[in-house]
């Protein structure tokens, strides 16, 4: 009795020990398998995608002006001070003024350059006065001469109607007013060879006072300075008026700042001929070739991207000092298609070259791929959960890879790991 008893009470507690966990295994799936699929909810996905794969090379540079026309100080125009000067950035149409030099000293020059010409051509009035009125006298002496020989020589003919005695006294008069004539032909041919060379002198120096008076208009015109075309004004950094003896930026001229002759003071640009110019280092050298499309993003235009293609790019690397170690670089040239009238020479700007665009190709974000212990992999979402998945990587470019093996269009992929999920949960 005891012992079938004993058997009676052993099934009982294993049928209801096979019930509980039956009844626990239903409840732990009705709660699993939503929090499973709120799980999956909650991690991003993707779609993959069927296109061109693009790789770029990304570089940095800025806008720049093929053409431009420099405004520099004027040579021998003395002391050079600023009295007026454009403003940086301010457009500008031909023939307007962009920098005006103070004209102090240069009119107080041409002033006494116009001073000595007045008194050297009132010389010449008087030197010209004096020689007209002793040429006067000595035409006057010079007729006084041809009479007299006249004269003379109507009493040496005479001879037959007066004493011999007579006749020679007439004679040497005749002579004597003959010399008197060539001496005062001779005095008069002397004089104005004389007054020939004193206004010789007095012309020479209206000359140089002349030639002074028109250098010091030339240099007092040479101090306002105007544009030879039309553009936008950009004022160029003064070197002599850094701050600090080690380097560091120069400030740009100003009003009232001194100049030196030659000195570039303000830059023209020629806004047809912009273009974009970026270095090139030598690991994307090879990549790079004239034609290639580019995407511009320029800073100060942040509204839209430019676009144009690579014009030129340097055959010879020069050394780039602007980072350490030195690298050598190379120079990079592109053309715009359209150029916005907003950019301006000076303007930051991120280039990406398009160097190889592969179309038909299986793509995905860079942020589906995994690496799981030395596996690429994705998690593929399907069946209300996530599978991993391992791939084929062809190549990976600006935020997108290039499967070649394991995906399929129109699936849709793990933008995070949602085994990190679990391990947390």
């Amino acid at each position: 009795m005891k012992s079938a008893a004993r058997r009676r009470s052993s099934v009982i507690r294993r049928t209801l020990s096979g019930l509980i966990l039956a009844a626990a295994a239903v409840v732990a799936l009705g709660v699993w398998g939503p929090w499973r699929n709120n799980e999956a909810a909650a991690v991003p996905t993707a779609e993959v995608a069927l296109g061109d794969f693009v790789e770029y090379v990304a570089l940095r540079g800025d806008i720049r002006v093929r053409s431009s026309t420099m405004i520099t100080a004027p040579f021998n125009a003395g002391d050079l001070q600023i009295l007026k000067l454009c403003r940086d950035g301010a457009p500008i149409r031909k023939g307007d003024v962009v920098v005006q030099f103070d004209p102090t000293s240069l009119q107080r020059s041409a002033d006494q350059s116009r001073a000595v010409l007045q008194q050297v051509e009132a010389e010449i009035q008087r030197a010209n006065a004096q020689q007209k009125m002793h040429e006067e006298q000595i035409l006057t002496d010079l007729q006084s001469a041809r009479f007299g020989v006249e004269r003379a020589r109507l009493d040496a003919s005479t001879q037959e109607v007066i004493p011999k005695l007579e006749h020679e006294k007439n004679l040497l008069a005749l002579e004597k007013a003959e010399r008197k004539l060539r001496e005062a032909e001779t005095r008069i041919a002397t004089s104005r060879i004389g007054a020939e060379a004193d206004l010789a002198g007095v012309l020479r120096r209206r000359d140089k006072a002349k030639a002074d008076l028109e250098q010091a208009e030339r240099n007092l015109a040479a101090l306002t300075l105007t544009s030879p075309a039309e553009g936008i004004a950009a004022v160029l950094p003064n070197p002599r008026a850094r701050t600090s003896i080690l380097g560091g930026t120069a400030p740009v001229f100003k009003e009232g700042d001194r100049l030196w002759a030659g000195a570039a003071i303000v830059e023209v640009p020629d806004l047809s001929t912009i273009q974009a110019n970026a270095p090139v280092y030598e690991a994307d050298r090879g990549k790079i070739a004239p034609g290639q499309p580019v995407t511009l993003q320029v800073e100060a235009v942040p509204d839209r991207e430019h676009k144009g293609s690579v014009s030129t790019i340097s055959p010879l690397a020069k050394a780039d000092y602007s980072s350490f170690p030195i690298r050598k670089s190379f120079d990079l040239a592109v053309s715009l298609d359209q150029p916005d009238p907003r950019l301006r020479p000076g303007m930051s700007a991120t280039f990406r070259v398009e160097v190889e665009r592969l179309p038909g190709s299986i793509l995905i974000p860079a942020e589906a791929v995994f690496d799981k212990s030395g596996r690429t992999v994705a998690y593929v979402f399907a069946g209300g959960g996530f599978q991993e998945r391992a791939l084929e990587v062809a190549r990976r470019g600006d935020g997108r890879v290039q499967v070649a093996r394991g995906l399929k269009q129109g699936e849709r992929v793990a933008l995070k790991d949602p085994t990190a999920f679990e391990e947390k949960d």
